[in-house]
This record gives structure tokens, sequence and C-alpha cells, in this order.
């Protein structure tokens, strides 16, 4: 199995879309990894993760083929991670297809957000509830809890399939209790997970920094959720972060956590 992140950024990118920060000038100037789109991965090449606003880039970028999806899996509604005007160039006038060719799996909000924008359209469409798993092909999905809309089921997402297992914990802020109970009874290999507010306080609560992702990490790791061959890798960096993506290396290596970048394909 693997993953590609497609996106690395927080909400705005990096360089950030009106951004006059060292790192966003930093990102202008060198480009390379330091340019972050928002925020998305691809499992397998088939199961997407979220539709961010920049997905055609991301797909023009590294090659692919949205006809390849059989699954579009999203975390949560807030605007960097749903672009729901565009799933319309799926099918007519802009495609030969009277069917959206993938299944979408989503929490309530995110449901109602679609059927209202095309409540006509044939959309296989169901509804995901944090800790209920669900079936795709050959893989099984599991939704956790994370901590960041009150008002909303917001989902991280440990995806398994032949004896592999990944977490995708994109704007998940401090698990709250109970999911730290259920991921006791997984072990991953591989940890994708948000390094949103890099070394700066994290001022919401439904985002990480560097010094709490290593916490994170670092309690995964005491209860045998992450063993020592579990991969670690960082994503949804915001410019106001103040990082870099060398800083985020020397900061984050030393723990064992490799900080991610547009394009990485990471197989387990």
């Amino acid at each position: 199995m693997n993953i590609r992140l497609l996106g690395t950024g927080a909400a705005d990118g990096i360089p950030g879309f009106f951004g006059n920060d060292s790192v966003s000038r930093f990102a202008r100037e060198n480009g390379g990894k330091e340019i972050r789109s928002r925020t998305a991965a691809i499992v397998d090449g088939v199961m997407k993760i979220d539709f961010p606003p920049d997905t055609l880039n991301q797909l023009q970028r590294d090659s692919l083929d949205a006809l390849d999806w059989t699954a579009l899996v999203f975390t949560h509604s807030d605007d960097d991670h749903i672009a729901v005007n565009e799933l319309q160039y799926a099918l007519i006038p802009f495609t030969d297809l009277d069917h959206l060719p993938y299944t979408i799996y989503a929490n309530r909000v995110i449901c109602d957000e679609i059927l209202g924008r095309y409540p006509d359209w044939p959309i296989e469409l169901i509804e995901t509830h944090s800790f209920e798993s669900f079936s795709h092909g050959p893989y099984r999905v599991v939704p956790i809890k994370a901590t960041h809309i009150d008002e909303e089921d917001c989902q991280n997402l440990i995806i398994e399939r032949d004896g592999k297992r990944l977490l995708y914990a994109t704007d998940t802020g401090i698990w709250p209790s109970e999911t730290f109970e259920f991921l006791k009874g997984f072990v991953l290999d591989l940890l994708v997970i948000e390094c949103t507010d890099g070394f700066n306080e994290s001022v919401y609560k439904g985002h990480l920094n560097i010094e709490s992702v290593i916490q994170v990490v670092e309690s995964l790791r005491t209860e045998g959720v992450l063993t020592p061959e579990s991969r670690v890798v960082t994503t949804h960096h915001g410019h106001h972060g103040d990082a870099r993506h060398c800083d985020l290396e020397r900061a984050l290596l030393p723990h064992r956590i490799e900080p991610g970048f547009d394009g990485m394909l990471i197989e387990i």
C-alpha cells in the first residue's frame, strides 16, 4: 500500500495566498519542497482523500488521472478540504459520464452540502461516523474523532489493506480521550499527521504545532500504537508557523518524524 501526499499546505498554502511573511517570501524565491498546495492525499492511486481547490493542479503536476479513483473520502468541511463546486466537472456536459464514477464517503455536514449543491445528481454518497468502520473494495477504513470543529464530526482516517495500516490525521488537534483509548487497539505502519502551526503556539485547539506533534507521537510510541519501524510524516503546514522545510527537518528528524512535502510518495 502507498499514499501520495498531493498537498501539504494549510488553508492558504505556502507561499500564502497574500502572504508577505519570511516563509512565503523564501518559498517564492526557492520553490521545490517549499511550495505547498492545500492538503490532500491519495492511497494506491485510487482512494482520494479530500478535494481541495488545488486538486486539478495536483493531478496535472503528478500525472494522475481522476478517472482512476474508486472512492473520495472526506475528513471535514473546511473550504481548503472540499471545493464542492468542482465536483461538477466529472459529469455531462464536461464529460460523457452520466454518473459520478466513484463513491463519496463523508460526514453528515459534507453530505448535506453535496446534496444541497447537487440534489438530482447520480452520486453514490455514504455517510460516515467516527469509530464506525466501513469497507471499500480491498480497504477497511475506520474514521476516528478529531478535535477540530465543535459542531461537526471531523474525522481522521485509519486505512487498512493486506495487513498494512496507516492513519491519516490532518486538522486533528489534540485528540479527545476517547480517540486515544480507541487507538490503543491498533498498531500503525504509518502516521501522517498535521503540523499546522510550526514553531508557534497553537492558538486554535483544532491544530498542532511542532511541540504538540512530538508529544502526540511520543504518546503513541509509549502505547505501542507506533513501533520502532513505524514511519511518521507531517502535513498541513502553515506559512504562519515560521518554518521552512529545512527548519522542519532540523526540528523533527531527531524525533524520527519526517516533514512531508507535495508529491511525496510513501510506501508501506
